[in-house]
């Protein structure tokens, strides 16, 4: 039998594909309001199904950032609710505490970056701030419903503002101008861009209701935080320390002091025997010169030399 051995396939043709199709007589009796059959979203489809389908638009997905800061919120949050539980000075209480400090050193380096302007090491600032991270986590209490973030932060960059208050200003300067500095800071900021150029020291003043020798001072304290040697090198190559820019000593320096003493002197005296002193010694005439010259004697040019020595020296405040 040939030709029931090639049409026996025939018979076998699967049902998923005989299954959808109606027919006609069964249509035309279906009621128009009536809704069709659901389709099952299990049973398969064929390759023409899966062409006319729209692609699966795929799930928008968080960075991984935003991925690490949640999974060290979670696990904050976790490792404080279990050292709540936990016995002070115990060793689990100790492993928790340093799981929570290495969890949140992301958090004071971040408040350390605000602070690269200061020409300090940053090794140094983020321990100052691991400092501040470990007294908040300390006084912490997760039964308040803050985050634990929103409470450290202050208290670590507290830290930080302390230390470079306390321990890294070589030049000390007052508190009320420290705090003042911040605010002027904070103000040539904001005048900036405002105005798109540097403010000026009368724009600060208006702007903080200060005067200007206020605001000059805050900015000299705000820039005072070291002590340079003077003998150190400046910028750039070849430049002169500020010791060899400092002048040498004038060896007429102390005859400034004399000379106007004497100034002071000579005009209590008469004109005639001021215009003497002045050709003697100023002039560097002799005594018959002198005489020659005003038409006197010698003997009367000697008298009143001698009596202007005379007043000079009873004159003279420093003479002891």
């Amino acid at each position: 039998m040939p030709v029931s051995a090639r049409t026996a396939p025939s018979s076998k043709l699967p049902a998923e594909r005989i299954a959808p199709t109606e027919s006609a007589e069964h249509a035309e009796h279906r009621d128009p309001h009536e809704a069709p059959e659901a389709a099952d979203p299990h049973a398969p489809q064929d390759a023409t199904d899966r062409q006319l389908q729209p692609p699966e638009r795929p799930e928008p997905h968080s960075s991984p950032r935003s991925r690490r800061a949640a999974n060290a919120r979670a696990l904050t949050q976790a490792l404080f609710e279990e050292l709540s539980s936990l016995e002070p000075g115990t060793p689990e209480h100790a492993r928790v505490r340093a799981a929570l400090i290495e969890v949140n050193l992301p958090l004071v380096r971040y408040a350390a970056a605000r602070f690269r302007s200061r020409n300090e090491p940053m090794e140094d600032v983020v321990q100052v701030g691991t400092i501040g991270l470990i007294n908040a986590i300390d006084r912490f209490d997760p039964m308040r419903g803050v985050q634990f973030p929103t409470f450290a932060m202050p208290t670590v960059v507290g830290e930080i503002k302390r230390y470079f208050r306390d321990n890294v200003r070589t030049v000390h300067v007052p508190r009320r101008l420290h705090e003042l500095w911040v605010q002027v800071s904070g103000a040539i900021e904001d005048l900036t861009v405002m105005h798109g150029r540097s403010p000026t020291t009368s724009e600060i003043a208006d702007r903080l209701k200060l005067t200007e020798d206020e605001v000059l001072a805050c900015l000299e304290a705000g820039r005072a935080y070291h002590a340079t040697s003077l003998e150190a090198a400046q910028e750039g190559d070849g430049a002169p320390g500020l010791l060899d820019r400092l002048g040498y000593e004038d060896p007429a320096l102390t005859g400034v002091e004399h000379r106007d003493l004497v100034r002071h002197l000579l005009v209590q005296l008469p004109e005639r025997e001021r215009r003497i002193l002045l050709l003697r010694y100023f002039g560097n005439l002799t005594q018959s010169q002198i005489s020659s010259e005003l038409g006197v004697s010698q003997m009367h040019v000697s008298r009143l030399l001698s009596r202007s020595f005379a007043r000079l020296r009873s004159a003279n405040r420093l003479e002891t």
